[in-house]
This record gives structure tokens, sequence and C-alpha cells, in this order.
């Protein structure tokens, strides 16, 4: 009979079903729930047990993992009335590894220590391709004593634990992260753009690049996919999108200016405006191709143009009303002087702008130039996954 710890996991995605494989190839007994059950057959087959419900996959766990895709999904494993923290036994830990607001964590992690559990958020980057490989770096929101328990199991799918002393600290320091990552991604898709338009030999450009001091992770591992024509997402433009605003949401409340982010913001909003939420992040550098390349990816430019025409109130083309509710999804109350998305105005406004890109997209069209944040449907729901209402 096995003495390892019981692991619950929750959210077996893209990321999840091979955290959740590593586990099992480890020898825990894993119990897995997902929304889409079809998503779990491959561990089902290596031996995972299935359950119907969260409450149900954790009520004998010692260790519950959790990956979801928004805060609110967070929010509502965790808090509801039937949640986590309602149903698992006592002295259980409960370790989010999706990428959410510091603040909730911070909540989570009180809320559990008050009723005899332990949580503490333990967001992982390295894309699918550590999942994959289990050589994930997790970014831990409590100290190493606190991690001892479940270190173990940890280990199953990292190869490096940096601990940040506590709750929504690791939240914070993976925000830190995908802000670092935003300002690469536009540098790549910019360079690219720039070795294509001055008729250089763009593979040769990339490996010359990666040879030197401007060599990145997105630059080796993103950028060749993106020249294949290879946009299979292996981190979801959403799921960006909303690390993007927690971060900018952040920066905000601590009234600093993040100008790299914020232009990624931009350009990773443009991109799901016109139907690329379900792609890569590889896919920023169809912003900077014809038309021609982006209607062959399922990119439609018109629903960004009809987006825009939509709601001209504010420079983000939302209405934010007077309670706007921020990306980390809480309301910080900013009043009716609100500028959204850290003190920075992102509409041009003219109508004779011409494309970052330097493609003729149609007269209408505004591409890659710091346009506004913005879904248009007066029932918006915010990248973080937070709904602001009408």
């Amino acid at each position: 009979m096995s003495n390892k710890l019981n692991v619950a996991f929750i959210g077996t995605g893209i990321m999840g079903a091979p955290i959740a494989g590593h586990i099992l190839d480890a020898g825990y007994p894993v119990t897995v729930y997902n929304r889409t059950k079809a998503k779990a057959e491959g561990l089902l087959a290596k031996g995972a047990t299935w359950a119907d419900s969260p409450a149900e996959a954790a009520a004998d766990a010692d260790v519950v993992f959790t990956m979801v895709g928004f805060p609110t999904d967070v929010e509502e494993i965790y808090l509801a009335g039937n949640g986590l923290l309602a149903t698992v036994k006592d002295g259980a830990y409960l370790i989010d590894l999706t990428t959410s607001a510091p603040e909730l964590a911070r909540d989570i992690s009180e809320a559990a220590e008050v009723s005899g559990k332990h949580a503490f958020d333990c967001p992982v980057t390295g894309g699918e391709g550590g999942a994959i490989a289990g050589t994930l770096t997790a970014i831990v929101g409590a100290t190493e004593r606190d991690l001892e328990p479940v270190r173990e199991v940890i280990e199953t799918f990292t190869s490096k634990i940096f601990c940040f002393g506590g709750a929504g600290k690791g939240q914070a320091a993976k925000l830190a992260n995908q802000v670092a990552l935003a300002s690469s991604m536009v540098g790549m898709a910019d360079a690219l753009s720039f070795a294509q338009q001055n008729g250089l030999d763009v593979e040769q450009v990339r490996s010359m690049i990666c040879s030197g001091t401007g060599s990145t992770g997105a630059m080796q591992t993103l950028a060749p996919k993106s020249l294949e024509g290879d946009y299979k997402p292996g981190f979801l433009v959403e799921h960006f999108l909303k690390d993007l605003g927690l971060a900018l949401a952040v920066a905000e409340e601590r009234e600093i200016a993040l100008p790299g982010a914020d232009t990624a913001f931009t350009l990773y909003d443009m991109l799901e405006a016109i139907g690329g939420g379900k792609l890569g992040t590889q896919a920023i550098t169809l912003l900077y191709q014809e038309e021609a390349d982006a209607v062959a990816a399922g990119l439609d430019w018109s629903l960004y143009t009809a987006a825009h025409e939509h709601d001209e109130e504010c420079d983000c083309d939302h209405d934010h009303g007077e309670e706007h509710e921020c990306h980390c999804g809480h309301d910080h109350d900013h009043g009716g002087e609100h500028e959204c998305c850290g003190d920075h105005g992102h509409g041009h406004g003219d109508e004779g702008h011409e494309c970052q890109c330097g493609h003729d997209h149609g007269e209408d069209h505004e591409c890659c130039g710091g346009h506004g944040h913005g879904h248009h449907d007066g029932d918006h729901e915010c990248r973080c996954g937070h709904h602001h209402g009408e």
C-alpha cells in the first residue's frame, strides 16, 4: 500500500494535464477533475481517478492542486459555499498553480489558516514545454519551512523552486515574470518584422540575435514557431492578456508606469479582438503580417474595426462608469476621472493613422499602434475573468 500523499488535481488543460501526469508517474495516487472530462482521459488511462466535482476530488486529499484559467475561477473553487476551503479535511494543503491576483491569494491563505487548512500560491513558468518535460519553475508565496511538507510532490514537475516568503508574493513575482516576457514578445515581433522588411533572411537574423545579448526565451523558442506559421498554443493569448491586466492593475494601485507591459497589453488585446484569443502567444507576429496571413490563421480584422466603432467614451474603449472594476477583479473606486491601465492613454484618434506593421489593411483599420483595450459588447468580461457589468 502506498504511503504517498493523496493528491487531487483540478484543471487538466494545456499545463495541468502534464503536471498531473508527472505526479502520477512519481507514484502518488491522483484524483482529477476538469470541466471537460475529455481533457483528463489521458490521465485516467494512466491510473488517475475521476471525480465529478472539485469538492469530490479534494474530499480525501492531503494535497490539492488547482490550475484554472482566471481569478474568478480560483475564487469560486476556493471560496464558494461548497468550495475547497469548506470541504477539504483539516490539515490539507491547497496549492494554486494558476496565475492570479496577489490580493486573492492572500484572502485564500488567511481563510485557510482560520479553518485549519494550509493554502499558498504557487504559479509556475516554463510553458507547455516545461510542463511536459517536468522542468517548470515554481514561484511560491510561502516560506521554505511552509513548503517543506509538500516539497517532494512539487519537485515532481519542477526543476527550480523560488520561495518569496508570504501569501500573494508568489503571484506578484509571477506577474514580474510576465512583465519581462511582455517586452520580450514585442521585441521578438518587432525584430522579425524589421528583418523581413529589410529583405534579410529572417531565420539567419533570429539565429544571430540568439547568439548575443539580444537573445530571449521568446526569440529562442517562440520565434521559430512563428516563422513556421505554427500558432498552436503552448500558452494562450487570452491567458497572457489576463496576466498583463493583473500586472497593470497592481502597477496602477502602486502608481507606477509599465510602458512595456502596457504596449504588449494593447497589442495582445488587439489580437484577441480579431479572434486570436485561443492562439499561442507567438501569434503576436500576425499583427505585422499581410492580412491574408491573418485570415489564414483564422483572424478577422473587421472585428477590430467594428469594436472601435462601438464605444468612444474611454481611451481603452470601455465604459467604466463611476465604479470601474480593475483587471484584478477588485473594486478600487477610481472615480469618474479614471484613465485605464496604468494611467496611459491609448487612443490615437486620427483617421489617417498609419499601421505600425507597415501594411495597408484598409482605410478603417488601425494596427499595432497602441489603441484601445477592449471588447465592446455592453456585457464585457475582463481578461482576468471578472464581470464588469454594463
